[in-house]
Formats: structure tokens, sequence, C-alpha cells
């Protein structure tokens, strides 16, 4: 199959993602299958669409021929059968939950024709584990988009332990294709299965950071989101995590429990914000109070003075070398544009660390570690011998 052949796409879940995800597609001229488990879930996902193309209307960045071009690419679905009997590709944007992944796939497989590929959005969940609920593992791979997908380029080409050559080929081509508001989509290869991929795996000990030093008492969510900000950094760590959600916060903190190390286990106050419903953005209150949904506003004055957002950057070099060490990418710049276009920062962890030395790094990273007495934090061989190409 070549990206071109390509004409009707299946997006599996209406949410933010899903919705999110097919008006890109849709917006390329791909007929595109909205599919929901309740027409509710479906309805609300076209008018999400809808309600986006209008704001670009109204600016005059798109014609009303263009949305409705658009909107009439979209057709929804309650029924996962026929949402993916005359597709040529399937994009699965479920919730992060492993089981209901594979239920997906498994009956995806089913109905879906013979040549179609099916990719899952998931941001840190076993692709080979998708791959192996169907027939055609070698069809099988991760296609991960950032949120809000209408505004951020990162797109993760996820490749499982069976994944093909073609399959990984034709996927980057497909998403070099497709645009949002900001621009072009700008893939990136992941060429091992790994927990978490390159993005969300290198900001993993960062989490684990922040949650440590919040659990202990030592920080003020607003006073590190000021100081973070307040070195170019679009939005802090606490904020981010308001943004993305405490359940997916906690979802994640639990599967890199069990996959990575114990460490990484959610730490007692999201377990507390979870089960107060104070989900962040998505609930209109976390850390902050999200009015509308509009981002809360950070007091810049209040930034802390003790806290070095290069602790994080070190930590992320760190993790960075673990992925290179283990041929999950190739090089270290492509884990900066990485970092670069899906989290909005104007360098990525590698290029901000370089002028340090890489011994520096490592002895931060080792410093850390014995602070806090996590041993995820200890520095590479990789980076204590500063084997390190840009």
């Amino acid at each position: 199959m070549k990206a071109e052949e390509i004409k009707t796409i299946a997006i599996i879940g209406a949410g933010d993602m899903g919705h999110g995800i097919a008006q890109i597609c849709a917006m390329a001229g791909l007929k595109v299958n909205l599919y929901d488990i309740k027409q509710e879930f479906v309805d609300k996902g076209k008018s999400k669409i809808k309600g986006s193309l209008e704001k670009q209307v109204a600016k005059q960045k798109m014609s009303a021929d263009d949305l409705s071009r658009t909107i009439n690419n979209i057709q929804g679905f309650t029924v996962l059968k026929e949402a993916v009997k005359d597709i040529d590709y399937m994009i699965e944007a479920a919730p992060e939950i492993l089981d209901l992944k594979t239920k997906i796939f498994k009956e995806a497989d089913e109905f879906a024709p013979k040549h179609a590929l099916l990719a899952s959005n998931t941001s840190n969940m076993s692709i080979t584990e998708m791959g192996a609920a169907t027939k055609r593992p070698d069809k099988v791979l991760g296609i991960h988009f950032f949120n809000p997908v209408a505004l951020m380029l990162l797109v993760e080409v996820i490749r499982g332990a069976k994944t093909s050559d073609e399959t990984m080929n034709v996927s980057y081509e497909l998403i070099s294709k497709l645009k949002n508001f900001r621009g072009a989509m700008v893939p990136v290869r992941v060429e091992k299965d790994t927990p978490g991929f390159i993005f969300n795996r290198i900001n993993a000990p960062v989490g684990m950071y922040i949650a440590e030093l919040y659990e202990r008492g030592l920080v003020d969510p607003e006073a590190v989101d000021a100081k973070v900000r307040s070195i170019g950094a679009p939005m802090g760590p606490f904020e981010l995590r308001d943004f993305t959600g405490m359940d997916i916060g906690m979802h994640g903190a639990e599967y890199f429990a069990r996959t990575l190390s114990p460490e990484f286990k959610p730490r007692s106050w999201i377990i507390k914000m979870n089960e107060a419903g104070t989900l962040g953005k998505k609930t209109g209150k976390g850390f902050y109070t999200w009015p509308g949904g509009e981002r809360p506003k950070i007091d810049m004055s209040k930034a802390d003075p003790n806290f070095d957002p290069m602790d994080m950057v070190c930590l992320q070099v760190n993790e960075g070398t673990k992925l290179l060490e283990a041929g999950v990418t190739k090089s270290a710049a492509e884990i900066d544009k990485a970092m670069v276009n899906g989290g909005g920062a104007a360098a990525g962890p590698f290029a901000r660390a370089r002028g340090m030395g890489w011994q520096k790094v490592a002895e931060r990273c080792e410093s850390i570690s014995k602070k806090l007495g996590l041993n995820w934090f200890m520095p590479t061989e990789t980076l204590k011998k500063g084997n390190i190409q840009i």
C-alpha cells in the first residue's frame, strides 16, 4: 500500500483526542468514519469539530466552503463493525485501558478489510500486545498525536515487535501529508515498542520528580510553574498535569510502575485528587481553577528562586540516553525534535544541557537520585562517558 491509496479512515473514539484526529484527517480530504459507543458521544465530537472550524472561518483562516467540505467528510458510527468495514486505515483513540484497546483491535481485525492498517493513539501502552490481538500484527502500529491535536505538531510513529517496514513507511508518509492549524504535522519514528515511547518516556522521570517533591511538601505548584515559565516554557509541570488530567496522570504512573520501576507508583496526592474528582481542566478544578476551560492565571511574581528547571532537563537527558542505549530512537537530535514539537519548548533537552557538559549533567542526576532516594535517576553509562552526538 502507498499513502495516497488511503482514502477512508476510522477514528475509534470521539473524545478530545479522537475528534481532533478526525478533524485534521477530514481537513486533508480523507473520508472519516468517527465511532463511539453512544450517539451522544459521536454528536458531541462532531459538534466540537464544527465549533473549532467555525473559529477558523471567523478568523478568515478557512473558507465556509472548506468548513462544509470538512464536515461532510465525517460520518458518525456507533457500531464498530460498520465503522471499519470499508476502511484503509484505523486510529484507535479509546481510553488508556489496555484490555479495552486489545478488544477493539481484535474486533476491528475481524471486520476491517485485509489490507487495512490498524493504529493506536495510545500515549504509552504496548503496541505489540495490541498487534498480538490480531491476525495482522505486521499491519499494527502506534500513531500517537498530542493534545490538542489542532495545535500540536508532533506525531510519534511507533513500531511494534512485528510491525513491518512498509507499515511504518506508509504511516510516516501519511502523517507527513496532514496539517493542523499551526502547520504540517511532524512525524518522529519510534523504532522499538517501549513504555512511553519518546515524548512521554522522556518526561516520565520529570513527572516522578515533581510528584515526589510535592508529596514531601517541598514545592508550591504555582511557584514552580512560574519559575519554569520564566525561562520560556509554555506551561509549568503542575499546570500541565491539570491540562492533561489527573486520571491520565495516575494511569500513566501506574503503567510506568508496572513496566519500568515501582518507583513510578502514583503518590498519595494524585490518588486523593482522583478520588475527589478534581481532575484538572476537564472538571474545572485541579491544582488550579479553569473557568470555562480557560487557562489559569499564574502569578509570575511567585517564581520559586530555589527551584532549578535545569534539574528537570538533566533528568530528561538521562532518560534520553536510556532510549538511545535500547535502540528506541537513533539519535539525540530525533529526541530533541520530538520534545520541541510535542511540548512547544524552544529547544530540546540535549540542546539545552549540552553547554553544561555531560559529566556535570550526570553529576546533577546522581545528586537528585541520592537526595530523594530514587534509583531511577542515577546516570547511565552513556551519560557518564559523554558518548552523545547531537
